[in-house]
């Protein structure tokens, strides 16, 4: 007799992963939405020197890294939540505020790990589809909201669409929202939104006691494979609950030593989204020169549709032949399209010439 799980088990949908990674040779990684540069050799340095002291536990209250943030952004150390990535959080907020009879609201297509929350916790999931060009329907949002809403999630910029919205519709959206219902401000991508300084929506926190931004080391910062990632609450509440339903010790010593030093440099992050910006501008003109208006992307990926007369499978299958790895729209929501990372210059061409046969 198989061992029985429980029903959730049944529920929770498995995470997608790109196609590809067997390729033998060198792989161009455009699926993942990380950085193509490597982390500050300051940060290396950093991180290797914690390694000497992993016999014993890491600092389980981060209070260094919380310090640091709270000096970096303003928001008291008391009101930041540290995170084995910020799906750490995410998922810790679905295990404090979800239970059978709850409901969650959030649009579709955005962060393939929403769906997770309703499943693991048997509340009900309420999906607002995207308008025609792939933006959030903030108003048809806030008509779903009901005396059961525990929870609403806004992805800006969103992930896989890559679009983002104006900070004063995000606040006057937050206004129709109750008090008593969290609001997540998913902010994975904000250092590459030039339609805002990632500053500017910290200041609703004053304003919204109910509103948690949540960010990444992984993306800007290049730290992916260590997983720090960190939410900005408007109440300490929030982070206490989080951390209530975590195990101790959520985020390791050499992460948290890393993210610490990564702070240290915001000149070069600076730097880096600026270069990123232009070769994803590059990437934008190559697709369009392909015959394809990719959406307005306010992120360090662009996500577009592919001719009604092509088959997104077969595009997926020849581009993993070639070692250019990019993620599945039916995979993220929207059957018929594609996500692509900005890659290096070289990474971009590769993919732009490999596609291009394809289509």
């Amino acid at each position: 007799m198989p061992i029985e799980f429980g029903e959730k088990v049944r529920r929770i949908p498995v995470y997608p992963a790109a196609e590809g990674y067997g390729y033998e040779g060198p792989v161009a990684k455009m699926a993942s939405n990380e950085s193509p540069y490597p982390p500050l050799p300051g940060v290396i340095e950093a991180a290797t020197k914690a390694l000497s002291g992993i016999n014993r536990y890491p600092d389980p209250t981060n209070a260094g890294l919380r310090k640091k943030l709270s000096d970096v952004t303003g928001v008291p150390a008391q009101r930041i939540a540290i995170g084995n990535g910020s799906c750490d959080i995410l998922l810790a907020a679905g295990d404090a505020l979800l239970e059978p009879g709850a409901e969650l609201v959030y649009a579709w297509p955005s962060f393939s790990v929403y769906p997770h929350l309703a499943a693991a916790s048997g509340a009900r999931a309420i999906e607002v589809p995207l308008d025609d060009k792939h933006y959030h329907q903030l108003d048809k949002m806030a008509e779903e909201i009901t005396a059961a809403t525990r929870l609403v999630i806004v992805c800006n910029p969103n992930n896989p669409t890559s679009t983002a919205l104006p900070l004063d519709e995000i606040e006057a959206f937050i206004n129709k929202v109750p008090r008593h219902v969290a609001v997540i401000l998913d902010e994975a991508y904000i250092e590459f939104n030039v339609m805002q300084d990632p500053d500017d929506s910290v200041q609703l926190l004053e304003r919204h006691p109910n509103l948690i931004l949540l960010r990444t080391f992984s993306k800007v910062y290049g730290l992916c494979g260590l997983r720090v990632g960190y939410a900005l609450c408007g109440s300490e509440s929030f982070r206490t609950a989080v951390d209530q339903v975590r195990q101790p010790f959520f985020c390791n010593a050499a992460a948290q030593a890393a993210a610490l030093e990564a702070l240290n440099h915001q000149d070069e992050v600076t730097r880096r989204v600026e270069r990123n910006l232009a070769e994803r501008t590059s990437l934008e003109d190559g697709l369009r020169a392909l015959g394809i208006e990719p959406a307005e992307s306010q992120a360090n990926f662009v996500w577009f549709d592919l001719p009604e007369t092509v088959a997104e499978a077969d595009v997926l299958r020849g581009l993993s032949m070639t070692g250019v790895l990019v993620r599945s729209g039916e995979a993220l929501g929207r059957e018929g399209a594609l996500r692509v990372t900005v890659g290096t210059e070289a990474e971009n061409e590769r993919f732009l010439e490999a596609l291009a046969p394809l289509l």
